[in-house]
């Protein structure tokens, strides 16, 4: 099963001791700010002291060796304003991966309750313990 992930995802995924976990049996796929929305929440956790520096350049490595297809469609940022214009948002990151999601025609997974919220009236929304075992 193809699916978009946001970065909140994959952090968890890169932090876990068991990595993927279920995500490991389908198509990962996400556009270009997961990317560096995962690294930047990495490094603020590692800032904070919630995670330690071993733990942080762990879940870094993994981040870089992680199997996930990085789309940018032509009408991705277009798409992500006018998602983010129909609910509300000030501010497109968000709105990103519901526009992927959509243009994919793909579930979108996140932990985010808000993000799942708002891209509920838009897209399919699954948290991690709702995808399938393969």
């Amino acid at each position: 099963m193809r699916i978009v992930v946001d970065a909140n995802v994959i952090v968890q995924a890169c932090i876990e001791q068991n990595g993927l976990g279920r995500l490991s049996s389908h198509e990962l796929t996400a556009p270009p700010i997961m990317a560096s929305e995962t690294v930047s929440t990495l490094r603020e956790l590692a800032f904070r002291g919630e995670l330690t520096p071993d733990l942080a350049k762990i879940a870094l490595d993994r981040f870089s060796e992680l199997p996930y297809e990085m789309l940018t469609p032509e009408r991705l940022w277009l798409t992500a304003w006018e998602v983010a214009e129909r609910l509300g948002w000030a501010k497109t990151y968000d709105a990103e991966y519901v526009a992927l999601a959509q243009i994919t025609d793909c579930a979108l997974v996140t932990l985010d309750a808000r993000l799942a919220r708002g891209a509920a009236r838009v897209v399919r929304v699954l948290g991690v313990a709702d995808l399938p075992v393969s």
